[in-house]
């Protein structure tokens, strides 16, 4: 089975190509772009140094939310996420913050994806690997 970029289960994600030349550093540029972007545009994040798994880094959080990424050959996924730690579902229990979570998401989620989406995700072939096209905010005239 093929294999494509990792983010977490339900999280809004924006896909972006890294360029070839130097991945390292395009790599390092696009993390400090997500997380001035995403600062700037939703003003509660605050950055966070974490990971989901073994691929998903957390690059910022605020009490509903992680925004991170996650790459694969070239690939980057930029994703937001409601929290899945331990600190949020104990403060959940004391003040449901779920439905409030998923409220914010949906209020976000075309601004995050037009921040930082250049490709949007087709579909996929049987053997698990993903299809992309560009996105139209990113496309040259004629698309």
């Amino acid at each position: 089975m093929g294999r494509s970029v990792s983010y977490p289960t339900g999280s809004v994600v924006a896909f972006r190509l890294l360029d070839d030349d130097d991945v390292d550093w395009v790599y390092e540029c696009l993390l400090d772009e997500v997380i001035d972007t995403a600062k700037a545009a939703f003003p509660s994040f605050e950055r966070f140094d974490g990971w989901r798994g073994r691929e998903d880094r957390i690059l910022l959080r605020n009490a509903f939310a992680d925004c991170g990424i996650s790459t694969w050959c070239g690939l980057a996924a930029i994703w937001l996420a409601e929290r899945d730690d331990p600190r949020y579902w104990e403060a959940d229990f004391y003040n449901p913050r779920t439905a409030r979570a998923r409220h914010w998401l949906g209020q976000v989620s075309d601004r995050f994806i037009e921040l930082f989406g250049e490709l949007r995700l087709v579909g996929w072939f049987s053997n698990g690997e993903a299809i992309f096209e560009r996105s139209r905010s990113t496309c040259n005239t004629g698309c």
